[in-house]
């Protein structure tokens, strides 16, 4: 399998990307999405992100987006500016090839370049492979929330994972 070729979202991926997280919220637990937006939300959210120089990436292989991830800031509030909180899917015929161990890390820095000190994984249904995506990729477990969603019929946590961006860790508190 070639590499993936990584590079920042543009609005003519909202078709691919939207196709990826509809198979996700079909089939899934790691978003509790129960219905997909469609490929024009898409756009406009990648239009959204780019307005406030937040990260948004796609992976591509053989000229076909595989992948994407984003940060946007965690919560509104003013004291967060300076936190964002990461997604990532791939897509279902792409999994387990290496796409996330490029991607995420790929992502922390284009957040770090964008001015942000921490980042949180907010990862539905505690997925096993997600929860080691970030670990892999320098996140630590920061709490988990049992029993927050329900989907499919069953009752699934969410488990929060934290990385410091800064490189000064925590002793500052």
């Amino acid at each position: 399998m070639p590499e993936a070729a990584i590079r920042p979202a543009y609005e003519g991926d909202a078709q691919a990307i939207a196709a990826i997280y509809a198979w996700h919220v079909a089939n899934g637990t790691a978003t509790f999405d129960t219905a997909a937006p469609d490929a024009a939300a898409w756009a406009e959210k990648i239009a959204d992100f780019a307005a406030r120089g937040h990260p948004f990436l796609v992976a591509e292989r053989g000229g076909a987006v595989v992948a994407y991830a984003y940060a946007g800031r965690f919560r509104d509030r003013a004291a967060y500016a300076h936190t964002c909180e990461d997604s990532i899917y791939i897509s279902h015929d792409a999994r387990g090839q290496g796409i996330g161990s490029a991607l995420l890390p790929a992502l922390i820095d284009a957040a770090r370049a964008s001015g942000f000190a921490q980042m949180l994984g907010v990862i539905g249904g505690g997925e096993p492979a997600s929860v080691a995506l970030h670990a892999k990729c320098g996140f630590v477990h920061a709490g988990r929330m049992r029993n927050v969603g329900k989907k499919f019929g069953r009752l699934l946590d969410t488990v929060y994972m934290q990385c410091d961006l800064t490189g000064e860790g925590w002793d500052n508190e």
